[in-house]
């Protein structure tokens, strides 16, 4: 059994809280950050005009049944003017109407997270799908858009970094200049002009591959074909990016004083760039995958548009479209925790890849 320092035993052990505290207050920062978010994105949307949805008489009034359950609008059996304007007036039953006015909005926003924290009620969706749960509408699309940006980041990330070390080994050189010269060309180019080169090209010039995202009922053949235009529009940046980023980084690294000290003492050019400088060129570059993950998950948006991805992005887009609120809240909600949650996980990423960071540490 190796025997280990009482002195160094407790050393470690305090690393060990320090890094829980930092775990602990980045969480609880994180969860404050999210709250005041969606409670200025619930005010704010909450401050513009109300627009009834679309529909009959039968789906307008289980609509708003369901905005009174919730605690967003009165019910009333006579009209009045003490809440403003009727939102909605049901036909005569039996010789009567009943009338919806809103709720004050302060007050609805008590509800919201009432409905929330209780009940786990986010809303229902207004025009998209009426009288359908939010959440539903959200738990059936998002599988679309992270199944996307995975298969994107699995094949940005090892093609950009392996770009950029072979233009950094051959720093100055022919080859250097040129994929330097193309990855600042390509880095210009936007997605949604690429993509729309691509389906013109592909699909309608040559007719190789499906001109939009394939249906349930299509065949497992096309289902893969429908993802190689989405995938390569997503990476194309991303591989732009990797490559620039590892090149900057590694040849900062093979100038640096410590790798000619380990060229003095012995070992050959390859020897020192595996050893030393590879490894202290990634600390860099591995936990901004994490980062680059959610800029494709936001940048998604408009690629998800134009090839008509069932995604989260573009239920983000029609929901503006719609006006339907309470999709956009929960869509939200998604992407303000997927942003803190990676940049929880970037900064711990550093303190394991480098064991010399230690993230909240006192100095």
């Amino acid at each position: 059994m190796e025997y280990r320092p009482h002195y160094l035993l407790s050393i470690q052990g305090c690393k060990g809280k320090t890094m829980a505290r930092y775990v602990v207050k980045r969480i609880g920062l994180a969860f404050m950050t999210a709250f005041i978010i969606l409670s200025l994105t619930f005010i704010l949307v909450k401050l513009l005009p109300f627009e009834r949805p679309i529909g009959g008489d039968a789906q307008q009034m289980a609509y708003f049944d369901n905005q009174y359950n919730l605690g967003y609008v009165y019910r009333l059996e006579y009209e009045t003017q003490e809440y403003g304007e009727c939102l909605y007036k049901t036909p005569k039953d039996h010789g009567r109407s009943k009338y919806y006015y809103q709720v004050p909005i302060m007050t609805q926003y008590v509800h919201w997270l009432k409905n929330i924290v209780t009940k786990w009620d986010w809303g229902y969706s207004k025009t998209f799908q009426p009288n359908v749960s939010a959440a539903v509408i959200i738990g059936s699309r998002i599988g679309y858009s992270i199944r996307l940006n995975i298969i994107s980041v699995i094949f940005s990330v090892p093609i950009g970094i392996l770009l950029g070390i072979w233009a950094a080994l051959k720093k100055n050189t022919m080859t250097d200049h040129t994929i330097s010269t193309l990855v600042m060309i390509f880095i210009s180019i936007p997605s949604f002009v690429l993509i729309s080169f691509i389906v013109r090209m592909f699909c309608y010039n040559l007719g190789w591959l499906p001109s939009a995202w394939p249906t349930a009922s299509a065949s497992t053949a096309v289902k893969i074909q429908g993802y190689i235009i989405p995938v390569f529009c997503l990476s194309f940046g991303s591989i732009c990016g990797y490559c620039r980023f590892t090149r900057a980084e590694l040849c900062e690294v093979m100038e640096s004083d410590y790798l000619l000290l380990a060229r003095t003492k012995g070992l050959t050019r390859r020897q020192a760039i595996i050893r030393h400088a590879m490894k202290n060129a990634m600390v860099p570059i591995f936990p901004s995958i994490l980062a680059e993950f959610l800029s494709i998950l936001g940048g998604s948006m408009i690629l998800e548009q134009l090839y008509s991805i069932p995604g989260i992005g573009k239920l983000f887009v029609l929901a503006l479209n719609y006006k339907d609120y309470d999709i956009l809240f929960v869509d939200m909600a998604i992407f303000t925790t997927l942003g803190l949650l990676a940049g929880i996980l970037l900064d711990l990423s550093y303190g394991f890849i480098d064991p010399r960071i230690r993230m909240g540490a006192k100095k």
